[in-house]
């Protein structure tokens, strides 16, 4: 029957509808200003307790609490302004200490029966709300340092190679290396070993008294590679620490010399995302030291779990987490936590080197994490956080070498399996090459991105009521059915990005806008086109019924153009364009699918399956 749709196609729109109406509506349930309380180390848990301390000190400074519970390993309490938010954090942090990190979130407030279906609200970008900004700084002098102690134990490994004495070999000021020899001949032997070896020093031959001296003094031109290095190395670790975060469309750029920004929008847990980027989980192998070591060859540090015991290490590093190539969390024969490490070529061939000859002499892995702990202090009569770093040593394993080891090693002596877990996740994703340190941490919430969401939110609410006003005054009957559709095309677009977990920016409402434009242009072709057929004589029907089957391949035409343009922009582009792409995409889609599918339908409803003699689509036609 002519203008009338089987079954199966009135329900396949009808649970479209539907399903876009469940996921879009918890966008309808705004985020709850939030803290978050999570354990500074993984090993650390929030209990009942913590929770009810932090909350006893909220209620103490008159701050209202919304609601407070317990979510895995962190505690969660909802205030209910940004204001209340902003005073909370620094109250709560004083109050738990150091061992616990405090931060900003917005926490969903979707109703239980929508989250058992995984409906969500979508994400929204860093310009309008729920994001975190970090300005880190990277401590080239660490980077210096770190990068000549290699340099000193390598040569020094080279000279005892070549059976040359020497005595020295630290790194001094920073750049330079002073080493010591007992006669002139062996001093010009080192000399041409190392001009051979190390092109990037500047060599000195000096004479004090009866000792020979070499003084090695790294170029500039080397220092600022090694900086260079430094930052690159940081961004890329940074990156791929974000991916393993799997934060949507963060932006991670650097800024200067020495410092790098990274915006994580959408963000939910921001106090995993503060210590996962800005801890700096590097190893050190090292022997143990002899017995009979001089103390200016010796260093001392505690062991992880058991901070009075401590063991007494060579200086000479063999192997850093820079060479590590893999790293797997796992469980040894105890069914106790370790961690599989896989080296580089470079570290394996290291790691051989150093134990083919250290048989039943035990080795030492040891940990470095450098922190930023915050502290709350008075200043000038207001509370404010003071933050200092703090370098933190230890060893996890000591283990005696039973064979000369290759590039597979475990890590064992971890606390817990979290803890294994996420030194496994920092070592895969890259070392530090040298340690960053928080200069600036800020979280956007509702109250700084008020004037975008403003913006944003009166640039669709004034396009969508201006075409809505246009399209009932001008073609009557047929535009109250273009709007209906219109209306569900936006419902559906929501929905996709919700399910999806895409992101919207500012750009993205613009996408929005312009999706709601050309959804409208798709009715505007069809209605012309049956106009058109009413004005050459065509019944109501066959109108109908020609309208949007001859218009449907000029809409097809328009919409795949702008489809392949959105899609370009997408692959070439990065941060807001592809927002903009996104949105662009889901609305050409759903669009489309209202214009033609929709609209069609309704009109079925209204006119299809009897006698029409008139249409309600404005102008003069109407009454043919």
């Amino acid at each position: 029957m002519l203008n009338k749709y089987p079954l199966w196609k009135n329900l396949i729109i009808l649970f479209a509808l539907a399903i876009g109406f469940i996921y879009a509506l918890p966008n309808l349930y705004p985020d709850d200003f939030a803290i978050q309380i999570t354990g500074a180390r993984s090993s650390t848990e929030v209990d009942q307790r913590t929770l009810e301390r932090a909350s006893r000190a909220l209620q103490d400074a008159g701050i209202e609490i919304k609601s407070e519970s317990l979510q895995e390993r962190n505690g969660l309490i909802r205030l209910t302004n940004g204001d209340d938010q902003l005073k909370a954090r620094p109250l709560v942090q004083a109050t738990l200490g150091k061992e616990y990190l405090v931060a900003l979130n917005m926490a969903p407030s979707t109703p239980e029966w929508l989250r058992s279906v995984g409906a969500g609200p979508m994400k929204l970008g860093l310009d309008l709300r729920g994001g975190v900004h970090f300005l880190l700084e990277v401590d080239m002098d660490s980077a210096l340092q770190q990068r000549m102690e290699a340099f000193s134990g390598q040569i020094k490994r080279e000279l005892r190679e070549e059976r040359i004495r020497y005595r020295g070999g630290d790194v001094l000021g920073g750049r330079q290396i002073a080493m010591t020899f007992r006669d002139e001949a062996d001093r010009d032997e080192a000399f041409s070993l190392i001009r051979q070896q190390h092109t990037q020093f500047l060599l000195e031959e000096r004479r004090n008294g009866d000792q020979f001296e070499l003084v090695l003094t790294l170029s500039d031109a080397e220092v600022k590679q090694i900086q260079d290095y430094a930052l690159e190395q940081n961004l890329t670790t940074i990156r791929n620490r974000v991916n393993e975060l799997g934060v949507a469309e963060p932006l991670v750029q650097r800024q200067g010399t020495e410092r790098i920004i990274v915006e994580l929008p959408g963000v939910q847990d921001t106090a995993q995302a503060k210590r996962v980027l800005g801890a700096t989980a590097n190893l050190e192998f090292r022997l143990e030291a002899r017995p009979d070591a001089e103390a200016s060859e010796i260093e001392v540090y505690p062991f992880r779990d058991e901070a009075r015991r401590t063991a007494r290490l060579e200086r000479e590093i063999i192997a850093t987490g820079n060479n590590v190539a893999n790293a797997q969390q796992a469980f040894d024969e105890n069914g106790q936590p370790q961690v599989n490490i896989t080296m580089d070529s470079v570290g394996g061939d290291l790691m051989y080197r150093a134990t083919k000859n250290a048989i039943q002499r035990r080795m030492a892995v040891l940990f470095i994490e450098f922190k930023t702990e915050t502290e709350d202090r008075l200043v000038d009569g207001e509370l404010q956080s003071v933050e200092r770093r703090v370098e933190e040593r230890s060893i996890i394993s000591l283990a005696t070498i039973q064979s000369a080891l290759g590039s597979s090693f475990r890590i064992t002596g971890l606390d817990s399996v979290p803890e294994a877990s996420e030194l496994a996740l920092l070592l895969r994703a890259g070392s530090l090459a040298a340690p960053m340190y928080f200069v600036q941490e800020r979280t956007i919430g509702p109250s700084l991105g008020q004037q975008n969401i403003d913006a944003g939110v009166m640039s669709v609410t004034l396009g969508f009521l201006l075409v809505l006003i246009y399209m009932l005054v001008y073609y009557r009957g047929f535009g109250l059915v273009a709007n209906v559709a219109l209306t569900l095309n936006l419902m559906l677009l929501v929905a996709c990005m919700s399910i999806l977990s895409a992101t919207l920016t500012l750009p993205g409402i613009a996408g929005i806008v312009l999706t709601v434009g050309m959804a409208v242009d798709a009715n505007v072709l069809i209605f012309e086109r049956i106009r058109e057929e009413l004005k050459a004589g065509a019944p109501p029907q066959s109108a109908i019924h020609s309208g949007y089957s001859r218009a449907f391949v000029s809409i097809l035409d328009a919409n795949i153009t702008t489809l392949l343009v959105a899609i370009i922009l997408f692959a070439m582009g990065s941060g807001p364009v592809k927002g903009f792409a996104v949105t662009l995409c889901l609305g050409i889609l759903t669009s489309m699918f209202t214009g033609l599918m929709v609209s069609r339908g309704i009109v079925n409803v209204v006119y299809g399956g009897r006698n029409v003699e008139k249409l309600s689509i404005g102008g003069k036609l109407a009454n043919v």
